[in-house]
């Protein structure tokens, strides 16, 4: 018996309803233009995929609900699940806001289960400009804008000053530039102990990342509006055999991973401070782990760069969309826009800055999809407090002119499922880079195909 089947009769149900009166037009329920406060009287904005969020997000829901006011907000507990969201919908039971991961949003754009906010942004005045480009990009499928991006999440390489003089090398020299020479660096800041690792060099985090080397060796996985993959690319390979190379040469994936998978990520005896990792690109709100759970720790914070030294970082993050058949769009579109504008940015960074000062520890900033906001937090919030970390706070926003993300696809989570799956196998040597790479491309090709047809 196919278990699945319930919820696939669920989804296909849901996703006919989505589509009835034709997706991708303006919202069934109404204008998304703004309501008077007389208007929004008596009114209930539903949230879905949202929660209870941690202080930042608190901080600036009191901005969006004071906006929203006299209408009230209902917010329940719990991330977006897909599944969850078509059942809802399939019963009717349509929230008029949801916070989902950009990667799925051309995905149920592309099913009919959003509508586009073009009449959102025009109607409430909300200036696209003021958004990372890259963020937008992510946002946005076959020309139409159907969400307002939220944080970024950038990465950048975070060294670990006394690995790197351990072996004699400059913490600022550490770089993806010079590929030969990285590998040098990171055999340099490699420990072994009794044929087990007790210090990895540099770790490449495939595949997590890989999308960062293969933009860095000048290759693009996807297309721009993806519908077409590149995986078999000679130096999407190449990017794949050195980064394998790199864990190679530091005991191997069996050890490196089984090594890796000891580390106290949260704790106060992290990765750095125990000085487990010589250097490693990661995601911006670590900073904030070692600022606050070991204070000790030396960091410097480096650019990750192409192979011709030029910095970029790649992007992902949540989102604000407006599902078709929403009862309250025009609520929907003041929420977002509240949400991720500089006002409630700008709330939430002092917020933060104040409660991590009452408590002697170090703010890392807050990095947005909202450019303005992050120059903002950078110039009239962040105050200076350690050269190092005033050195990354800065590098994390400028970092961001530059940014990469994933291309909007029909089949996002199937592509990137494909490739990372592909990765796995290389490393555990279960095929060669080509081998593997040739398999991930067909079937996310397919994918692609399958969800531009629905066959």
């Amino acid at each position: 018996m196919n278990r699945r089947r319930p919820f696939l009769l669920l989804a296909a149900a849901a996703l006919a309803c989505a589509a009835c009166g034709g997706g991708g037009t303006s919202s069934s329920g109404g204008s998304q233009k703004a309501l008077s406060s007389s208007d929004r009287a008596g009114k209930t904005l539903t949230i879905y995929g949202f929660g209870t969020g941690d202080d930042v997000a608190v901080n600036r829901a009191k901005v969006a609900k004071a906006a929203l006011a006299p209408a009230k907000v209902k917010n329940p507990e719990g991330a977006f699940a897909p599944e969850a969201f078509l059942t809802r919908v399939a019963a009717g039971d349509v929230p008029d806001v949801i916070y989902v991961d950009r990667q799925q949003i051309a995905t149920l754009a592309a099913k009919g289960a959003l509508d586009p906010i073009d009449e959102c942004v025009k109607d409430q005045s909300i200036d696209t400009s003021q958004y990372n480009k890259a963020a937008l990009d992510e946002v946005t499928y076959q020309g139409k804008l159907y969400a307002l991006p939220e944080f970024t999440n950038q990465r950048t390489i975070i060294v670990n000053d006394k690995a790197a003089r351990d072996a004699g090398l400059d913490p600022g020299s550490i770089s993806t530039t010079n590929w030969n020479e990285l590998l040098r660096q990171a055999k340099a800041m490699t420990r072994m102990s009794g044929g087990q690792l007790s210090r990895i060099g540099f770790d490449p985090k495939i595949p997590e990342f890989f999308i960062m080397w293969t933009h860095a060796n000048g290759a693009e996985l996807v297309n721009s509006d993806g519908t077409k993959v590149d995986f078999t690319n000679p130096k999407v390979v190449q990017a794949l055999e050195y980064t394998k190379s790199l864990v190679d040469a530091q005991g191997g994936w069996n050890r490196f991973k089984a090594f890796r998978d000891t580390w106290d990520f949260f704790g106060k005896h992290n990765q750095v401070a125990a000085d487990q990792i010589g250097a490693w690109p990661m995601e911006s709100w670590y900073y904030n782990v070692i600022a606050q759970n070991s204070p000790d720790a030396k960091v410097t914070a480096v650019p990750f760069t192409d192979r011709k030294g030029k910095p970029f970082t790649f992007i992902s993050g949540s989102g604000w969309a407006i599902p078709h058949g929403a009862k309250n769009p025009a609520l929907a579109c003041t929420w977002m826009k509240e949400m991720t504008s500089v006002k409630a940015w700008l709330a939430a960074a002092k917020a933060r800055a104040a409660a991590t000062a009452q408590k002697g520890q170090v703010f890392t900033g807050l990095y947005t999809a909202n450019s303005v906001a992050d120059r903002k937090i950078l110039d009239d919030v962040y105050q200076p407090q350690s050269p190092a970390y005033d050195k990354a706070v800065k590098l994390l926003v400028d970092v961001q002119r530059n940014a990469i993300a994933f291309p909007p696809s029909p089949a996002g989570a199937k592509i990137q499922d494909a490739l990372t799956n592909a990765i796995n196998k290389v490393l555990v040597g279960e095929a060669s880079p080509r081998a593997a790479l040739q398999q991930a491309q067909a079937a996310a090709q397919r994918a692609i195909d399958q969800a531009t047809t629905g066959s």
